[in-house]
């Protein structure tokens, strides 16, 4: 339960590394809703050490279905108290405030078959750290849809969980640790079964009896998939369309054209911090393959054209970012983050900014994906200490710089783990943000963002949602990755 992302291989296809991958299928009604209302007792893996964590989980499910039906849990919400001081004292530490992501096993088990599937939960908003007492934090969000392929009772079962903790000080600035992962085990002798659903009729409904799940066991060695028998499980559902989700209308006349969004965080290493950027819009031009042998290992390769796009500029849209000038006086920023085109060929078509090499050797498959974008960045609206500090309308790097991410993936036993273009992921890398010129308009301020930005390699983490194909996309399909309205449904968070 580290974040990657397992997935089964749906044919032939995908050896191309243009597979697309599925979202939910619609759920049909199922007769009566139960409701969820538990309360477990877990023990946590904290820095000050084991600390007891009380778990309270509602939701709702259906209470009975029939198979080859998608039953789909509906308003899933934990609620965690934090033992005072549990989280290495982050009051003493300086964080004013927490915002958490849970990720909670869940077991599904249906006769002698056994899946696992993963509730993930956030915080809507930064939880304030109270003087005194638990710290309480509630975080919701949508979960997998579970598909049984025969008749008997389909039982869920809590199973281990994970807290990713964010810190921040008040005003706004990362506190120390800023990020933390906590493990934490169901205690022992308690009841940890949430529901039961009655699964009764004929098996399968003419759908093929052997479950293909896409999301089964997350995080174990060695595992070859799940038990036969097993109920599948979904990818992640997905959530409603994003309020802060930009358009991103793909063009269901051109056969190469994807979009998908994207997200994630860029380290400023000179302010042991970190940027976080909101979801955009990639457009990507898929080239054409060509398939090679090297060293007796066969590669299928692919060189595609990447560009974004907010309000019809090439760029991201712009964030808000809070550093420390000099080492302690808080400056918050707008940054904007503009891509530099790549050119075209003597040929007239585009350079291309991705390249996609699949391996192929026995059963098992390694992708790697780099990406490699061109930038230059802003800087406006400018203050120190709350106080705005006019740099004027030409506060930028003076020269454009690279940002060189790469995406992993591995294919065995036809479960894909980690990255590639068609299914999304993470990508990682480093960008060195060059010196700044043109800041400043009553005096030259060059150098005190030189000085608190640039020169050091950051660690960069971005996260590529599944892209929509619009050319492919049947409305209504159960396995569409796109909205009628040709957008993705995939929209991904930001991780660090």
């Amino acid at each position: 339960m580290k974040g990657a992302r397992r997935r089964t291989a749906r044919g032939a296809a995908v050896a191309t590394a243009v597979l697309l991958g599925g979202m939910i299928p619609g759920a049909q009604a199922a007769s009566g809703v139960q409701e969820i209302d538990a309360e477990l007792s877990y023990t946590c893996d904290f820095p000050a050490g084991e600390q007891p964590v009380k778990v309270g989980i509602t939701a709702e499910l259906p209470g009975s279905a029939q198979p080859g039906q998608a039953i789909q849990a509906e308003g899933v919400v934990l609620d965690l108290a934090l033992p005072e001081g549990a989280s290495a004292d982050p009051a003493e530490e300086g964080a004013a405030r927490v915002s958490a992501e849970t990720r909670l096993a869940v077991d599904v088990s249906q006769n002698d078959g056994k899946a696992r599937a993963e509730w993930v939960g956030t915080t809507a908003e930064p939880t304030p750290v109270p003087e005194a007492g638990d710290l309480l934090l509630s975080t919701s969000g949508s979960v997998p849809y579970v598909k049984p392929w025969a008749s008997g009772d389909l039982v869920f079962e809590a199973s281990a969980l994970t807290l990713e903790l964010t810190t921040e000080k008040a005003d706004g600035v990362p506190a120390e640790p800023a990020r933390l992962t906590v493990d934490c085990v169901p205690d022992p002798g308690q009841e940890r079964s949430l529901a039961v659903v009655g699964v009764q009729g004929e098996d399968g409904e003419g759908q093929e009896a052997e479950p293909t799940p896409s999301e089964t066991w997350p995080g174990e060695k060695g595992e070859t998939g799940p038990d036969e028998g097993a109920p599948e499980i979904g990818a992640k559902a997905a959530p409603p369309a994003a309020t802060d989700a930009p358009p991103c209308v793909g063009d269901p006349g051109d056969d190469t054209n994807m979009v998908a969004y994207v997200t994630g965080y860029a380290n400023v290493t000179k302010l042991d911090g970190a940027n976080k950027f909101p979801l955009a819009c990639a457009r990507i031009t898929q080239g054409f393959q060509e398939i090679q042998f090297i060293d007796g290992i066969l590669h299928f390769l692919q060189n595609s054209t990447i560009d974004l796009d907010y309000q019809g500029k090439p760029q991201l849209p712009p964030t808000t970012g809070t550093f420390l000038t000099f080492g302690f006086m808080p400056t918050t920023a707008t940054l904007e983050m503009t891509q530099i085109p790549t050119g075209t060929k003597p040929d007239g078509t585009r350079i291309e900014n991705i390249h996609s090499d699949l391996a192929i050797e026995g059963v098992t498959s390694k992708n790697r994906t780099d990406v490699t974008l061109d930038f230059m960045l802003r800087l406006y609206d400018v203050k120190v200490n709350g106080v705005p500090l006019d740099v004027g309308d030409n506060c930028r790097t003076s020269r454009p710089f690279k940002l060189g991410l790469a995406g992993l993936g591995t294919w065995k036993d036809n479960v894909l783990d980690g990255y590639t273009l068609a299914e999304g992921g993470e990508l990682t890398g480093s960008v060195t943000i060059p010196p700044f010129s043109g800041c400043g308009t009553d005096e030259d301020l060059d150098n005190l963002f030189t000085a608190s930005l640039s020169g050091v390699p950051g660690y960069v983490k971005q996260v590529q949602g599944a892209p929509c194909a619009a050319a492919q996309h049947v409305p209504g399909a159960e396995d569409a990755v796109c909205t009628d309205a040709y957008e993705p449904l995939d929209v991904p968070e930001a991780s660090r």
